[in-house]
């Protein structure tokens, strides 16, 4: 079999890399004027550790908000920890960066989504992720991320 280069694994490496970089200067700096992030997590993933009561609410996926009230932040390899306020309830969670599905900064209009090309295609034996990568200069159209679905109803 031919080798080849791998880009869609690739990709997926360096976004996540993106948004380690990122989390461990605000953990070292903390957020720099209006930047907060919403972080959507696959909760079932492996390595992920929330609260029973969180797992029952969003047994699949979950948003998380940085902005205000966040401690504890600490970023290694191939996760992060973070203590967030739930109704002032502190709850620590684990969040590895293999279960992110989307980062958005809203300040900026920057978003990533990660996707398997499985969740697309079920007969698709290919796991590769799939990312798409909005930023101002490339389209304006806020298509990755409607900030609606983070709203709590």
């Amino acid at each position: 079999m031919a080798r080849s280069i791998d880009y869609g694994t690739l990709m997926h490496r360096a976004m996540r890399g993106l948004i380690q970089t990122v989390l461990k200067d605000v953990a070292e700096n903390g957020l720099p004027g209006a930047h907060h992030f919403f972080i959507t997590f696959d909760t079932t993933h492996p390595g992920v550790a929330i609260a029973d009561w969180l797992r029952e609410r969003y047994p699949s996926e979950m948003t998380v908000v940085l902005q205000h009230w966040f401690e504890d932040l600490e970023v290694e390899d191939d996760l992060f920890r973070i203590t967030l306020n739930f109704g002032n309830q502190p709850e620590p969670m684990v969040i590895p960066f293999d279960a992110v599905r989307t980062f958005v900064d809203p300040s900026v209009e920057f978003g990533l989504r990660f996707e398997s090309q499985s969740d697309d295609d079920e007969d698709d034996e290919d796991d590769d992720a799939e990312i798409e990568l909005d930023a101002p200069e490339e389209r304006r159209d806020a298509e990755v991320v409607s900030l609606d679905q983070f709203r709590k109803h």
